[in-house]
């Protein structure tokens, strides 16, 4: 009786002791021992759970992605869809007949020759790039033949059709597409994506994805990071064909949130279209009723006057004489440029704005920056995303950490325009947060596949995963 009562003391402390290591993952080691040897136990056991920085950080998202306790029940987006035929990059500008030269950006291609240059350039940063092809015979040509290349796969495109698909994959939503839907889409699409019929059309918009990997190496060319080259002779979505249909769709679908993308695709119209385009969205999002949130997905752009009459952005804002970044972009410089937005164009008590959200996701860290009183959830929001960009880049269910690393800055400052903290990443809470005149900041690093499978569309299923677990306040 005594022995087993001993054993069962014994049974119980090491069950005691293993919650502690679950409640308390942050007490200290020596504690922990202290207190295992005092009972004469034996040896201490190891902490349990992952120790890689990766592992780490992996299983803590895990514990912090809950759903929000007010669900969206019927998304609404629009107005980018096409067909992304996805191949090697290389391997396409060998068979066209093309050989590595200098890189040089262009941004809008006329020729082949551009689209050699231009892919180069990017190739060589390891850059994520967009671009219109003008010549409509010339890019029918190299469409052809990229669909036909042996390995050539097509799936689903467009940052509407996207994150439709994305949000899709929960059964109890319903969304709504709005786009230039061809026949090869339609097949692609899943079948809790409701499509209008104004929205059909008999041929599809194909989007070439011209994918690399890092290390591939092209002539004297190595590429960095794996990324990807897309470029398209589009014009339904360059219009913007399918505005006036979405819109149009809202009053009988009923969403509770809006996603509305495909505005960096009007680069490749005349400046005098784009003007009286762009009018016409803000009027047509003017229309969407009051109370309804929208989330407007902006993608690579290189038309700086097309972008400042979206954002509306002066040279006032900080560090506006920073022409690009060079490498990483710096943590404490883009939540200054966030902060600014939301103080100069945010709701605030003063101004009747709409703009309370800003999801800025960069290869290595993703930021989430919200007026406070609006949004909530937005911890698991931020770690939402950076682990779907994780698990859709290696393509596979969960993170594997064998096949991710953490590349996000070990350490960084929250603000260069004011005093900020100064930040050590720490693995086991991977979501820092911070706030600043009623601004709060959400900050996660990403693991960056190793050897990514796809790199098209990641951003699209970023800003999915971030709204579905994001809950707005009743009173948005």
């Amino acid at each position: 009786m005594a022995l087993w009562r001993g054993s069962a003391y014994a049974g119980f402390l090491a069950l005691a002791v293993g919650c502690v290591f679950l409640l308390e993952p942050e007490l200290p080691g020596s504690a922990l021992r202290s207190l295992w040897s005092s009972l004469c136990l034996g040896p201490a056991p190891a902490p349990p759970g992952p120790v890689s920085p990766e592992g780490r950080l992996a299983a803590a998202w895990d514990a912090l992605i809950v759903r929000p306790v007010r669900r969206w029940r019927r998304v609404a987006v629009g107005v980018n869809a096409c067909v992304d035929v996805v191949l090697s990059g290389v391997k396409l500008l060998q068979a066209l007949g093309l050989s590595p030269g200098n890189g040089k950006d262009h941004s809008i291609l006329h020729s082949r020759n551009d689209l050699e240059e231009a892919f180069i350039h990017f190739m060589g940063k390891g850059a994520a790039a967009e671009r219109f092809f003008s010549d409509k015979e010339t890019f029918h040509d190299i469409a052809q033949v990229a669909s036909e290349f042996p390995g050539a796969q097509h799936y689903v495109g467009g940052n509407a059709a996207l994150i439709g698909q994305k949000f899709a994959a929960n059964s109890d939503l319903k969304v709504l597409l709005c786009g230039p839907v061809g026949p090869k889409l339609h097949e692609l699409l899943d079948d809790n994506v409701f499509v209008p019929p104004e929205s059909l059309q008999e041929v599809d918009e194909f989007h070439l994805i011209l994918e690399y990997q890092a290390g591939e190496e092209w002539g004297q060319l190595k590429a960095p990071h794996a990324n990807r080259f897309i470029f398209s002779h589009d014009l339904s979505n360059g219009a913007m064909n399918m505005l006036e249909v979405f819109v149009s769709s809202l009053e009988e679908f009923q969403p509770d949130l809006v996603v509305l993308s495909g505005l960096h695709m009007m680069e490749g119209q005349s400046k005098e279209l784009q003007r009286k385009r762009l009018l016409e969205v803000v009027t047509s999002i003017s229309d969407i009723p009051t109370g309804i949130p929208v989330h407007l997905e902006l993608a690579s752009m290189t038309n700086r006057e097309l972008m400042s009459s979206i954002v509306h952005q002066s040279a006032s804002g900080p560090h506006s004489s920073l022409s690009s970044w060079n490498g990483v972009p710096d943590v404490g410089m883009v939540s200054d440029i966030l902060f600014w937005i939301l103080k100069e164009h945010g709701r605030s008590k003063s101004r009747a704005s709409d703009l309370t959200r800003i999801h800025f996701h960069t290869l290595v860290y993703h930021i989430l920056a919200t007026v406070d009183g609006h949004w909530a959830n937005q911890l698991a929001a931020v770690a939402a995303g950076a682990r779907v960009a994780g698990t859709q880049a290696c393509a596979t269910e969960t993170i594997d950490t064998s096949r991710v690393s953490l590349r996000a800055p070990q350490e960084f400052m929250t603000s260069h325009s004011e005093a900020g903290s100064r930040i050590v990443l720490n693995p086991n809470k991977p979501v820092v947060e911070w706030h600043r005149e009623g601004i709060s900041f959400h900050f996660t690093p990403v693991l960056v596949c190793k050897d990514p499978i796809r790199t098209v569309g990641l951003g699209d299923a970023i800003s999915a995963e971030g709204l579905f677990y994001s809950e707005v306040h009743p009173h948005y």
